[in-house]
This record gives structure tokens, C-alpha cells and sequence, in this order.
């Protein structure tokens, strides 16, 4: 049968190169409904509602900065080892339309623990909405996507291999979801170590998480505990977070003076 020939366009060339790059991570996974009572009840009452993306980007860095593990890569060069961050580094999924095509970029937020929430939520919809060239993330990684297939294997490689370069290129997590079209689980694939991702709020106010970690690194234990304490940050830090926005953010009243 006679069919078209279409030249691949950069983002897709750019998530071939990921798949291959994650071809031999052994990942695990771990599914779990949070319950989220708390941050949903703080959210709808928000002046300034920020996406589910940056809660739960900060929510997870948060969890990572008491837990080392979650800020450890796996590199192969000089020798094999673990390389351990002091900050968190996000890599965020977001998707887009370019030249009429859907696509997926990765916008970068270092240490978002560090961030407002505000800050976080800036980054990702600036991401979402700006030109390509105005995004330093996306410049990065497409002109990388730009080389010929060898420099770009050799790239990727002196990239994911050595801790310093890997966490400057690839970060510490991933998040990512498709809760903006309806309900699903995701169990995306990525170099590593650790992509979350999350689907959308139920009824009974739970929200279903996939955390996919690679398992050389940690075991499924430390997983387990890391959402526990990713659904207590949920509830109090990011919840709290928000109510304090809204009480900065509601006019003083004013008493009235008899005379």
C-alpha cells in the first residue's frame, strides 16, 4: 500500500531519544489513591487557584528534602555509583501544540521547595503558553535534538552518565499527567530516577499517584513511606501555603469610628 512520508519534527525526534535512553532503566511502580481532603478544601477556597502540576512538583520536593534517596541519580561514569543532590531539580511534562502537532517539552524548575507555589505555577503555564525560543529549557534540549543521530547519542550519554551533567539536563524527578482530558493512570517512561505521575480528583476527594522509580537506587519500602509523607504534605505544608495566600490576599476590614 502506498502510504505518505512525513519528516519527524523535533519534539517527536526528541521523545525517540528519551525512549531510547530509557530502554534499560529497571523501573518499579507504585500506585496508590492519596487522599487529599485538606489541599482540596484549601484550594477551592484560593483567591488564586495554582495547577495540579506545581502542587505536586513542590509537594514531592518537599518530600525529597528529608528524604536523600529521592535526590539520588544513578551514573555510570567514571565508574558506576550513586550521585546525591543536595536540591531537587523538576523536570515537567508539558504538553503543547506546535505547527499543529501535539508534543511533549520538559520545563525545568530547580529546587521548586524552595519556590512559592506562585513561582512554581509561573514557571510550568510560561512554559505552557510562551514561544519555544523564550523558554531557556526548551532551547536547550531542541538544539541538542538538532545534531545528527551519532552526536546526539554521544550527548545523551556524557548527559545521563555523569551526576553533575545529568542533574543539570535531566533532574531529579519527572512529573507528568493527562488529568487535563479525564481519568487514567499514566506509567510513563523516562531515564530517571523518579517520575510522578497523577490523575484527577474523585468525588470521595482522593487523587490516584503512580510513582515509578528506578530500582537500583531504593527499594519499594522507602516508595511506600514517600507517598505516606507526600499525602501529609499534600494536607498541611501546600495546604497551608494556600490558606496563607488567601488571608494576605482578603481585604482588611474596616470598623467604623462613632463621633
Amino acid at each position: 500500500m502506498r502510504g505518505t512520508v512525513r519528516k519527524i519534527t523535533l519534539p517527536r525526534r526528541l521523545v525517540a531519544d528519551l525512549m531510547h535512553a530509557s530502554i534499560r532503566v529497571p523501573f518499579v511502580s507504585l500506585t496508590r489513591p492519596l487522599n487529599i481532603r485538606g489541599l482540596s478544601e484549601a484550594r477551592a477556597q484560593a483567591a488564586e487557584r495554582p495547577g495540579w502540576a506545581a502542587i505536586f512538583v513542590k509537594a514531592f520536593a518537599l518530600v525529597a528534602r528529608e528524604q536523600p534517596a529521592l535526590r539520588t541519580l544513578y551514573v555510570k561514569w567514571p565508574t558506576p555509583a550513586f550521585y546525591e543532590l543536595p536540591r531537587s531539580i523538576a523536570m515537567v511534562a508539558i504538553a503543547r501544540v506546535e505547527d499543529g502537532q501535539d508534543c511533549v517539552l520538559p520545563q525545568k524548575v530547580t529546587a521548586p521547595d524552595e519556590m512559592s507555589l506562585g513561582e512554581v505555577d509561573a514557571m510550568i503555564r510560561h512554559a505552557k503558553d510562551a514561544p519555544i525560543n523564550e523558554v531557556p529549557a526548551f532551547r536547550k534540549i531542541l538544539r541538542t535534538t538538532r545534531l545528527p543521530l551519532p552526536l546526539r547519542r554521544l550527548a545523551w550519554a556524557i548527559g545521563l552518565n555523569f551526576g553533575r551533567q545529568r542533574a543539570n539536563w535531566f533532574g531529579s524527578f519527572g512529573v507528568t499527567s493527562v488529568a487535563a482530558y479525564g481519568a487514567g493512570q499514566l506509567h510513563a517512561l523516562s531515564p530517571g530516577p523518579f517520575i510522578l505521575s497523577y490523575g484527577v480528583e474523585k468525588p470521595d476527594q482522593t487523587v490516584d499517584v503512580v510513582l515509578r522509580w528506578d530500582h537500583r537506587i531504593t527499594d519499594a519500602a522507602l516508595m511506600a513511606k514517600a507517598l505516606n509523607r507526600l499525602e501529609q504534605v499534600l494536607n498541611t505544608e501546600i495546604a497551608g501555603e494556600l490558606r496563607a495566600n488567601r488571608q494576605q490576599t482578603e481585604p482588611k476590614s474596616v470598623r467604623a469610628v462613632a463621633t
